[in-house]
């Protein structure tokens, strides 16, 4: 027998389905801005806006022109700070420490 999910259920999942959207679509813009050069990852880090909050610290720094995991991983690897750190779970020092690196 099949379980249907009741009817209150639907207008939830599809809220979170809408938010999930809006947080991809708002990461895929700033990381194409980062790319292109108009954001710097610094400036992400220390503003920390709404669609990094969640987002792995490595991918953002990934996002860079010229920069993979590998260069990424080595400098986070440097701070002692997780590839899969949250940018919104970073600490006053490590985001500050991080940005002084990347204006370099």
């Amino acid at each position: 027998m099949a379980h249907s999910a009741p009817a209150a259920e639907a207008p939830r999942n599809l809220f979170a389905l809408e938010r999930a959207n809006k947080v991809r679509r708002g990461r895929a813009d700033l990381k194409r801005r980062v790319c292109a050069g108009e954001l710097t990852a610094a400036e992400v880090i220390l503003s920390c806006p709404w669609q990094v909050r969640t987002m792995s610290v490595g991918e953002l720094l990934a996002s860079q022109r010229s920069w993979g995991r590998v260069r990424s991983g080595r400098l986070l690897h440097s701070l002692r700070v997780p590839d899969g750190k949250q940018v919104g779970r970073l600490t006053e020092r490590q985001r500050l420490a991080l940005a002084a690196v990347l204006k370099r």
